[in-house]
């Protein structure tokens, strides 16, 4: 089967190798400006469907739920001590699988495997039907 180009007049695999390029914001952006290349929107889709929550979930649980302040004072000057709770490391390991992820579906993507990532493939796949 034929490469088909992508209506940006890129090819189709470096145009689904760009979608995952900056996680769920490249997925956005091609999954908007594509109308043509069923791969490519496929590839938008899962991006999106991926990397979103983990960001999101990464976000809160290093932020948020990771880190806690105390207050106290050295020689009179207050500071601010903070605490890394298990959340934090939890959202660390969150986003070191995401970039091996990000990292294989790049690859992917690049040599023409349409590689659906369990649950989310199917989902991307019936959105672009």
């Amino acid at each position: 089967m034929a490469k088909e180009e992508s209506s940006m007049n890129i090819e189709e695999n470096v145009a689904s190798l760009l979608c995952y390029l900056a996680w769920w914001v490249t997925g956005i952006l091609f999954f908007a400006m594509e109308n043509k290349n069923k791969t490519v929107r496929f590839h938008a889709i899962q991006s999106i469907l991926i990397f979103l929550p983990i960001s999101i979930i990464g976000w809160i649980l290093i932020g948020p739920l990771g880190v806690s302040y105390s207050t106290g004072s050295v020689f009179g000057v207050p500071i601010r001590t903070p605490t890394l709770s298990p959340f934090y490391y939890v959202g660390v390991l969150i986003y070191v699988l995401g970039v091996i992820l990000w990292l294989i579906l790049m690859i992917k993507a690049y040599q023409g495997e349409k590689f659906k990532v369990p649950i989310v493939g199917d989902i991307a796949e019936k959105q672009i039907k």
